[in-house]
C-alpha cells in the first residue's frame, strides 16, 4: 500500500510543480504587458511635453526676434534723426561760413581801398613834413643869431619849462582820478563791507596761546617731578612737550611749538592731577587715550565748521587739517574761527556781488589752511596752503585765492580778491589780534621814516595806533599838486615794504602862514 502511495504523491507533487510554474509564467506576462502599456503612456506624454516646449520655444524665439526688430529699427531713426540734425547743423554753419567769406571779402577790398589812400595820403604828408622841417631849419638859423642861444640851449629850456607844466598837471589829472575813483569805490565796497560785517558778529579773541594748568597745592609739584624727575620726564618724553616748574605758586607752564601736542600735555596733565595716580606707565596709557580723543575732537570740529558753512563734501585729511586749526593761533587770534569768519564775510559779499558763493566761503575756510601743518613742514604757509589744496583735489579758483591772499601771487579771479579783503578785515576789526609791544614800536618808527625819507618832507607822525601817518611839508619846496603825488608815493612804497593789519591813511598837510607885526 505504501508502495503505491509513494508514486502517486512523486506524481502529485510534480504536477502541482507544473501548475505553479504555468500560473507565475502567466502571471508574469500580463505584468509585462502591463510595464509595456504603462512605458507607451510615458513615451507618449514625454513626446506631448517635448513638441509643447519646441513649440514655446519657437514662439518666444520670434517673440525676441520681433523686439529685436523693434529696438533696431528704433536705433536706427534716432541715428537717423541724429544725422539728419548734424547734416541741417552743418549746412547752416557752412552758409554761415559762406556769408562770413562774403563779408570778409567786402571787407578786404574796402580795406585794401583804404590802404591805398592812405599811401597816397603818407607821400603828400611826407612831402609836406620835408617842407616844413625845412622851413624850421630855416627859422631855427633866424632864431638862433636873434636870441644868441644854441637849439641845445633853447631845447633844455624849453623842456624844463614844459616839464614842470606837465609835472602840474599830472598832479592835478592824478589827484581829480583818485577823488573820483575813490568816491565810487567807497560808495560800493562800503555798502558790500557794511552788509557782510552787520550779517557776522564775533566775540573778540581773548584765549591765549600760552597754556597754564593750576595745581590744586604745591605738594602736586612733587608728585608731577616725581622720584629723581621719572614723572616729568615720561610726561614730556609722551608728549613731547616741556613742563617749566617756577617759583609761580599752584601753577605749571606748558610750553610746546606744536599747538596739539600742548593741548595734549594740557589734558593729559589735568587728568593726572584729578586722577591722582602720576606714574610713569599711567602717564603713557594717559597720554594715549588723550592723543586719541583729541584727533576725535580735531576731525569732529573740521566737519562742524563745514556743515556751518554748507560748503559740500571735502577730502577727509583736509577736514583733519581744518579741525587742527582749532589749535592753532595767530597774533591771539584763533585759526579756525578765523578762517570762518572769513569764509562767511567772504562768502556774504560774493552773493552781493553775483558770484559763486559756496566756492568763496570755501577759499575763505581754505586761505590759511598751511598753518595747519607749518610748525611740522619747510616753507610759508601759503606755499603749503596751496600744495594741500592741489593734492586734495580743490577748485583752481581755491588754489588762487590761497596764493594771492597775501599778494605772493596775482589773483586770478574777482573771488580771490575778495577772500584778500576779507581776511584783512577779519584781522584787523577790534579785539581781532595782539602783537608785541616790540613788534608794534618797531612798525610805527618804519612807518614814520619812510614818510621822511621823500624830499620836502619836515615832519611825519604816526597817529591812530598806526592806522594813519601825517605828513608835515615844507611850503616852498611841495606845492599843492605836488601834495597828491607825494601821498600816492608814499602810500606805494609803505605797500611794498611793510607788513601791516588792516590799512594806513596817509595824510599830507602843506600850511602856509602869513605873518606880519603892527608897530
Amino acid at each position: 500500500m505504501n508502495d503505491l502511495l509513494a508514486p502517486s504523491m512523486l506524481i502529485g507533487v510534480v504536477l502541482g510543480l507544473i501548475v505553479g510554474i504555468i500560473c507565475m509564467l502567466v502571471v508574469s506576462r500580463i505584468g509585462l504587458n502591463r510595464d509595456k502599456k504603462k512605458a507607451e503612456d510615458v513615451l507618449n506624454d514625454a513626446d506631448i511635453k517635448a513638441k509643447n516646449i519646441v513649440k514655446q520655444a519657437v514662439l518666444d524665439g520670434k517673440t525676441q526676434v520681433y523686439d529685436l526688430k523693434l529696438q533696431a529699427e528704433k536705433e536706427i531713426k534716432e541715428r537717423r534723426d541724429e544725422l539728419n540734425d548734424l547734416e541741417n547743423k552743418l549746412l547752416r554753419r557752412e552758409d554761415s561760413i559762406n556769408y562770413r567769406e562774403e563779408t570778409m571779402g567786402q571787407k578786404e577790398k574796402k580795406l585794401d581801398e583804404k590802404l591805398r589812400k592812405a599811401d597816397e595820403k603818407n607821400a603828400s604828408l611826407a612831402k609836406m613834413e620835408e617842407e616844413l622841417q625845412q622851413r624850421i631849419n630855416s627859422q631855427i638859423a633866424v632864431l638862433e643869431k636873434v636870441a644868441n642861444m644854441s637849439e641845445s640851449d633853447a631845447r633844455a629850456e624849453l623842456m624844463a619849462a614844459v616839464e614842470k607844466k606837465i609835472q602840474n598837471e599830472v598832479a592835478v589829472y592824478v589827484r581829480e582820478q583818485e577823488e573820483e575813483a575813490k568816491e565810487k569805490a567807497q560808495d560800493i565796497a562800503r555798502e558790500i563791507i557794511a552788509t557782510a560785517i552787520q550779517r557776522y558778529s564775533q566775540d573778540e579773541i581773548i584765549e591765549r596761546s600760552v597754556s597754564v594748568v593750576a595745581l590744586p597745592s604745591e605738594e602736586m609739584k612733587g608728585r608731577i617731578i616725581g622720584r629723581e624727575g621719572r614723572n616729568i620726564r615720561a610726561l614730556e618724553a609722551a608728549t613731547g612737550a616741556d613742563l617749566i616748574i617756577d617759583d609761580t605758586p599752584e601753577t605749571i607752564t606748558i610750553s610746546c611749538f606744536n599747538p596739539i601736542r600742548r593741548e595734549v600735555a594740557r589734558i593729559s596733565l589735568e587728568t593726572l592731577i584729578r586722577d591722582g595716580r602720576i606714574q610713569p606707565g599711567r602717564i603713557e596709557e594717559v597720554v594715549k587715550k588723550v592723543t586719541k580723543e583729541i584727533d576725535q575732537t580735531i576731525y569732529k570740529a573740521g566737519e562742524e565748521a563745514i556743515f556751518k558753512l554748507q560748503i559740500g563734501r571735502m577730502d577727509k585729511e583736509l577736514i583733519k587739517l581744518v579741525g587742527r586749526m582749532r589749535y592753532r593761533y595767530s597774533y591771539g587770534q584763533n585759526g579756525l574761527s578765523h578762517s570762518m569768519e572769513v569764509a562767511f564775510i567772504a562768502g556774504m559779499m560774493a552773493a552781493e556781488l553775483g558770484l559763486n558763493q559756496t566756492l568763496a566761503k570755501r577759499a575763505g575756510l581754505l586761505h590759511d589752511i598751511g598753518k595747519a601743518v607749518d610748525f611740522e613742514m619747510e616753507g610759508t604757509h601759503v606755499e603749503l596752503g596751496a600744495k594741500l589744496a592741489k593734492r586734495y583735489g580743490e577748485n583752481d579758483i581755491v588754489v588762487n585765492a590761497i596764493e594771492s591772499h597775501h599778494g605772493d601771487v596775482a589773483p586770478t579771479s574777482l573771488i580771490s580778491n575778495l577772500v584778500a579783503a576779507a581776511d584783512t578785515l577779519s584781522a584787523a576789526r577790534p579785539g581781532a589780534r595782539h602783537e608785541g609791544i616790540e613788534n608794534y614800536i618797531n612798525r610805527l618808527e618804519q612807518l614814520e621814516k619812510i614818510a621822511s625819507d621823500f624830499e620836502g618832507v619836515e615832519k611825519s607822525y604816526a597817529i591812530q595806533a598806526g592806522r594813519e601817518i601825517r605828513i608835515m611839508v615844507v611850503p616852498e619846496k611841495v606845492d599843492d599838486n605836488r601834495c597828491s603825488l607825494l601821498a600816492h608815493d608814499i602810500k606805494e612804497r609803505i605797500e611794498n615794504e611793510l607788513t601791516y593789519p588792516g590799512q594806513i591813511k596817509v595824510t599830507v598837510i602843506r600850511e602856509v602862514r602869513s605873518q606880519e607885526i603892527a608897530k
